[in-house]
């Protein structure tokens, strides 16, 4: 039976464990999932707004207690959930504004293709499974949830094994805000039972963010199937620093960059490419701010990393950093494991990495830099290309034709210059190469799980127009 607890990764301290459902039980669930699918379809998109409004009025009431609870079960700082918890509030709100213009019907030139109306209409197909990971356990899912229940699917989430209580507790909160029973549905299975759930024909297309195995596992049960997927996978993202930068307000991001979310994080800064110009200044306030985080009890507000959130977690970051060492690279700050109860890491800068190291092709998810020295424009972009991955990306340079080049350039579904990488409703969010495809968030995110329908009407048509459906 696969081992759903809530651990807290502190103290190691198993603190509530789960069984999982049984065969009968996740049938019930997609049964009861699909049938409110045929409801929530049913509704006006201004009534699935004020669901969506009460639920985030229930995340902002209720923000201090779902921290602690994610807090408790990954690890994250308190600081850091309630701020994830007020964000997943944000999005909600975003949805619940911006759903009627987003799936209003688009009309199209009806002349050119010989119709008296023409126009694109945005329908739901159904039930959509998310497959989740343990590290944003809230913003991850509710990224998902917010456009798909808006445009009228519903979701089952398969979230990871180790935030049971999360998963659970986004569940009751959109059963609270009024969405109609099992309109959002948890399953606390393993993940043995993905393939059942996305074979099941009931199951009309999935989601996930994870690992790059995940992603291809995923991708071959939906291929089989002929089922839509959207995949965010890793990513081993380049903050390159360029002579131009403001070298101090660049050490100081990186850190941060690096170091949220205790360094777990698909889209945290990782290889960070520094003009040789500027290589000296920027790696010694880089690791100088990095030494300086204070690590400990995420639940103490002066705490800035807490625990990875898993000990197997740690243990391959830790093995990352001696296989650089023991191949000659050298530690500016940090790696060292330490000893006493929790899965704490420090955070650490490693530099003069080869391409025989793991750290130099592998994501490191933890909070450990790597620094790299470069001697030109185009030697900053072949290693930062230089990569399976292609997340986000980061780039520091105050000359404007540097900008425009690293926009074109960098091989990546996100740039951002002179700034840290994050994610906002009103933005498209995705990968490319090995970290996936599909986008999230924004317009395009909403779209993604829509049946986008022509529709066609010629001569003797009533003359109504296009625009007044808006489901």
């Amino acid at each position: 039976m696969p081992h759903i607890a809530t651990t807290n990764p502190a103290t190691g301290q198993v603190l509530k464990t789960y069984e999982a459902m049984s065969t009968e039980q996740l049938d019930g669930a997609i049964e009861r999932t699909d049938l409110a699918f045929q409801q929530l379809r049913e509704t006006t998109v201004d009534q699935r707004a004020r669901w969506m409004n009460a639920a985030a009025d229930l995340l902002d009431a209720e923000r201090d207690e779902i921290a602690r609870i994610m807090t408790t079960e990954m690890g994250k700082t308190y600081a850091a959930a309630q701020a994830e918890v007020t964000k997943c509030a944000t999005a909600a709100r975003f949805y619940a504004d911006k759903a009627p213009a987003f799936l209003a019907d688009e009309p199209a030139d009806a002349d050119a293709v010989k119709a008296t109306r023409a126009f694109i209409r945005y329908q739901p197909i159904g039930v959509v499974l998310a497959v989740m990971p343990w590290n944003f356990p809230l913003w991850q899912v509710m990224r998902f949830a917010a456009p798909a229940l808006m445009a009228g699917n519903t979701g089952l989430l398969k979230h990871a094994s180790n935030v049971p209580q999360t998963a659970l507790l986004l569940e009751d909160v959109f059963r609270r805000a009024g969405f109609p029973e099992g309109a959002f549905t948890t399953v606390l299975v393993g993940s043995d039972a993905v393939d059942r759930i996305l074979s099941d024909p009931r199951v009309r297309a999935a989601t996930l963010t994870g690992s790059e195995p995940a992603g291809r596992s995923i991708a071959q049960i939906a291929g089989r199937e002929l089922k839509k997927t959207v995949l965010e996978l890793g990513g081993s993202d380049p903050f390159v620093v360029m002579p131009s930068a403001d070298v101090d307000r660049a050490a100081e991001v990186a850190t941060t960059a690096r170091c949220q979310n205790n360094g777990q994080s698909c889209i945290a800064a990782k290889r960070f490419i520094v003009h040789t110009d500027v290589f000296d200044a920027f790696a010694e306030k880089f690791a100088a701010n990095m030494a300086a985080l204070r690590v400990g009890d995420p639940m103490d507000p002066d705490t800035d990393v807490g625990p990875l959130a898993s000990e197997r977690g740690r243990d391959e970051v830790h093995a990352q950093v001696r296989d650089a060492v023991d191949n000659g690279a050298t530690v500016l700050c940090g790696g060292e494991r330490p000893t006493g109860d929790g899965w704490f890491y420090p955070p650490t800068v490693v530099t003069d990495l080869t391409p025989q190291m793991r750290m130099w092709s592998e994501e490191v998810f933890g909070p450990v830099a790597g620094l790299f020295r470069v001697s030109s424009y185009e030697e900053a972009i072949a290693v930062a290309n230089g990569t399976s991955f292609g997340l986000g990306s980061n780039a520091w340079t105050r000359d404007p034709a540097e900008q425009e080049r690293f926009a074109t350039d960098l091989d990546a579904g996100n740039v951002f210059i002179n700034g840290m990488t994050t994610s906002y409703p009103e933005l498209p969010f995705g990968g490319v190469k090995n970290s996936g495809y599909g986008r999230e968030l924004s317009a395009l995110g909403m779209r993604e799980f829509c049946n986008t329908k022509t529709v066609w009407v010629g001569e003797g048509a009533a003359s109504a127009g296009a625009g007044a459906h808006a489901e």
